[in-house]
């Protein structure tokens, strides 16, 4: 069985990433999230070990102190880590895994797995991010208005990662996002664990 991929997908709050990777999953198999911890307020909507593993700050230092994070950061006050241990057992399963992370997480994994696909998500204007994060309705003008400053930040370390896609019209970046997981389980490397058999056979005398 051939070990399976860490990507790592990044972008602004608003560009519409967990909706894309959403579809992803839906339309590639052997794909799966990873579901980070993280100190922030459960959202509308949001379950506990389905968008995240929401716990307390003294529980998310308690891990981080242990070693057991690959990776964490602060953003908007709060603190997001992802597991080590769930990720490598992931990989080894052979499934393809995604870390939906920011610019910092994704900096940190890089340095510790040199192998790892990075894929950066961007809106098709600063208008039409605005606009996403406006129609939320869940986040007062200040707020926005900070979101606002933290994407461009973010956006601006876009050339640190492997892929570009532009999240203009869904079905469009979704087949380009699809090509990329595509392409990689076709490169040599992958297809000599995935078919080691097979090509023992095909290369033995008749």
């Amino acid at each position: 069985m051939a070990k399976g991929i860490l990507y790592i997908i990044s972008a602004p709050s608003g560009a519409g990433k967990t909706t894309l990777v959403q579809a992803l999953v839906e339309s590639v198999a052997g794909v799966v999230v990873s579901v980070s911890h993280t100190t922030r307020e459960k959202r509308e909507g949001e379950q506990d070990g389905v968008n995240y593993h929401f716990i307390d700050v003294p529980s998310f230092e308690t891990i981080r102190d242990n070693g057991d994070f690959l990776e964490y950061a602060r953003v908007f006050d709060n603190y997001y880590g992802t597991s080590r241990q769930h990720i490598q057992e992931q990989l080894l399963k052979g499934l393809d895994v995604i870390l939906e992370i920011d610019w910092q997480g994704a900096r940190q994994i890089r340095q510790l797995m040199t192998d790892c696909i990075s894929i950066f998500i961007l809106p098709p204007s600063i208008e039409s991010l605005r606009e996403r994060l406006t129609s939320r309705g869940q986040d007062s003008e200040e707020i926005i208005q900070r979101r606002m400053r933290e994407a461009v930040g973010e956006m601006s370390h876009y050339a640190e990662f492997d892929y570009i896609v532009i999240n203009d019209d869904l079905q469009q970046a979704l087949t380009e996002l699809s090509s990329i997981f595509i392409s990689q389980r076709l490169k040599r490397d992958y297809q000599q664990q995935k078919s080691i058999d097979l090509i023992a056979g095909l290369l033995s005398e008749p």
